[in-house]
Parts: C-alpha cells; sequence; structure tokens
C-alpha cells in the first residue's frame, strides 16, 4: 500500500512529554479525547486516514459528510470519538474500527454514533497553514459549521489546573497543553504539545518477565482472587535481567492456573516482589489499558495484591 501520508504531504504532529497539570498565560488547553486520531481531507468528499496510515472510510460512513462543515476545501485534524452517556466510549469505538460488513457497520452507526473531534487545521482553500502559529490556525476554524456528527474542540486559556481537574471529575482521559504559537511539526514528536492524564494506579505481584529488544523487560502481572493467583497484564520494565534476578528466585513452574497466550518463553519469577502500575483503564477481560510501571513496594507481600472484586 502507497503511503497516503506522503502522497498528500501531511501526517500528524505527535505529543512529545506529559507532565503534571498548570496554568500558564503562554498555553491553550483542550481536553484529550480517548478515541482514534485522524486527520481528515475535505474537498468535495471526505477521506478520513489514521495515523497508522490506514483509510477509514468504510468504517465511519457518517463522518463522510465532514467536507460540507467548511465552505472551502480543508485537511482537518482530529479524533474519532463514540460517545455513551456523554463519556467516550473507546471499546465501541475499537468494535466499530473492526467491522467489515457493510450491513454491521450500518447497525452500528445507530447504536454506537461516531463524532469527528476537530482540534487543527493544517491546509484551507489550498493554502499550507502548518507555518502559521496555533491561535491562527485556531482561527480559520471558527468558519467551521458543526453537525451532528462533527465538532470543534474547545480551547480553555490560562486554568489548565481548573481543566484537569474537571476532567478528573468527569472520569475523562486528561487534558493536552499546547503552546499558542507553537507550529504544526507534520510527523513528529514535538515538546510543544503536553499531555496531562488522568491515570489510575494498582499494586500488583511480579510473576515473571519477558525479555525484549534491547534489554528491556516486559513484567508479567498478577492479582490473588481468593488463594488462586491471575494473570492481570504485563508492563514495561526498563532494568536489566540480572537485577531481576538478583531480587527474585527464578522457578520453572508458571504461577497462573493456566499460561497466558504468547507467554510460552516468559521466565517466571516466585511471587515475591510488589509493583505499582499507573494505566488508563482496564478492558473488558480485566487487562490494563497503557500501563506504566509507577515504582516497586517494600511494604506490601505479593499475597495482598488482589482483585478489585467491585470492578
Amino acid at each position: 500500500m502507497s503511503d497516503l501520508f506522503d502522497q498528500r504531504g501531511y501526517a500528524p504532529m505527535l505529543i512529545g512529554r506529559s507532565e503534571e497539570a498548570f496554568d500558564s498565560e503562554d498555553y491553550l488547553y483542550e481536553i484529550k479525547w480517548d478515541g482514534t486520531r485522524c486527520l481528515a481531507y475535505c474537498s468535495d468528499h471526505t477521506e478520513l486516514i489514521n495515523k497508522r496510515d490506514k483509510l477509514l472510510n468504510d468504517q465511519f460512513p457518517e463522518l463522510l459528510t465532514l467536507h460540507r462543515c467548511l465552505p472551502k476545501s480543508a485537511v482537518l485534524d482530529g479524533e474519532i470519538v463514540v460517545f455513551h452517556d456523554g463519556k467516550p466510549d473507546f471499546y465501541a469505538l475499537q468494535r466499530r474500527e473492526m467491522l467489515r460488513s457493510a450491513f454491521r457497520i450500518r447497525l452500528a452507526q445507530e447504536s454506537d454514533l461516531a463524532t469527528f473531534i476537530v482540534f487543527d487545521i493544517l491546509e484551507y482553500n489550498g493554502k499550507d497553514l502548518t507555518g502559521l502559529p496555533l491561535v491562527k490556525r485556531k482561527e480559520k476554524l471558527k468558519s467551521f459549521k458543526e453537525s451532528e456528527t462533527a465538532v470543534c474542540s474547545r480551547v480553555y486559556l490560562y486554568e489548565g489546573e481548573k481543566l484537569y481537574a474537571w476532567t478528573q471529575r468527569q472520569n475523562l482521559e486528561g487534558i493536552v497543553a499546547k503552546e499558542k504559537n507553537s507550529l504544526y511539526q507534520c510527523g513528529r514528536r514535538t515538546s510543544s504539545w503536553i499531555k496531562i492524564k488522568n491515570l489510575k494506579d494498582e499494586d500488583f505481584a511480579v510473576c515473571g518477565y519477558i525479555q525484549k529488544e534491547r534489554n528491556v523487560l516486559s513484567l508479567v502481572l498478577g492479582q490473588y482472587q481468593g488463594k488462586t493467583l491471575l494473570y492481570k497484564g504485563h508492563v514495561t520494565l526498563g532494568v536489566s535481567e540480572t537485577l531481576l534476578k538478583k531480587k527474585l528466585p527464578v522457578t520453572a513452574a508458571c504461577p497462573f492456573p493456566e499460561t497466558p497466550k504468547n507467554h510460552e518463553h516468559a521466565v517466571w519469577l516466585k511471587p515475591k516482589l510488589v509493583c505499582t502500575v499507573k494505566y488508563m483503564d482496564k478492558t473488558a477481560a480485566g487487562s490494563l489499558r497503557q500501563p506504566v510501571l509507577k515504582g516497586f513496594r517494600e511494604d506490601k507481600t505479593a499475597k495482598e495484591c488482589k482483585i478489585d472484586e467491585s470492578e
């Protein structure tokens, strides 16, 4: 498949760092929606291309009228989101993306209607806008007419901490802080945009590890349900295998009732060490989304790492 971004000359600008919430007159703030990043090419029709270079027109036919929201041709940057009860439902969005049958896609539109949230504009009426400051690009979006399935991202000034606190109360993903004068750097990861995410944390027993490239290890995590240790996912750890073996004795036996899928080559450890992992949320099967290792705990035993039965 040819590179669609190269054909058109644009690729999404990527967030380069994470920080705690802050206030600044030099930044504007937007809600970080839990969806699929996408560029929309709008002329006499609409083409939707995600950041993995995949055309999404077939999966989201309700978004193909996006070009009618602007009086001139444009290239828009935004997020495809499925809302349920006013909040993003990432799993409903994933189901939509996996559908291939036109009949099933039409049915899914009724229960899982998608919305395109626009937060930037890269081209307007054939003119490249990526060299303009962000605030100037935002002005170009004033001509955007919202519809049932297309809206502009709301911009908040100065009060990043207040907006972040609100997203926490609403159990949303977090916020993005963007330098007002930042230029759009296609395909580059830049520190001009900062993500400030709401992450949960939980304690897990370290049950093993998988060796990855460049001496990076992926820790295998578990929690107890009664006396049974159950697999709960994994998290990347940038320490050496030797250091981990010094901390924990290796065992030949998998500590779970069944060996997890794709873990046949894992090195199993006696579950003694406890780690705290930050994550976005959990899948329907209980695995962690976007896990990040926070650290290790010596004040807690592996047996105390129990599954929250209230979830």
